[in-house]
């Protein structure tokens, strides 16, 4: 069940209540009796591992890095050493 946290509006007193998520939220405070509101906290995120962002998103650079493919490389640098290699024989 979660922790909610109110405050009173009438004398800033803050309290924590465990309350299910389908109970109605509370309306007087404790020590006056005056309205109170609930707060809001941001959440604690820790992200444990390798790195999200590293393995779905992986760098250009591994693919030579100036965005063409490897195999027109591989392709222009066989053609070239096939005409050598014919003129030798």
């Amino acid at each position: 069940m979660p922790t909610y946290v109110y405050r009173c509006k009438n004398c800033e007193h803050q309290f924590e209540v465990v309350q299910r998520i389908s109970d109605e939220p509370l309306r007087d405070c404790p020590e006056c009796g005056g309205t109170i509101g609930r707060l809001l906290f941001p959440v604690g995120i820790v992200f444990k591992g390798s790195g999200f962002h590293v393995n779905d998103y992986p760098s250009s650079r591994s693919s030579g890095g100036n965005g063409r493919k490897t195999d027109e490389k591989s392709q222009s640098k066989s053609e070239s050493k096939e005409t050598v290699s014919t003129s030798k024989d």
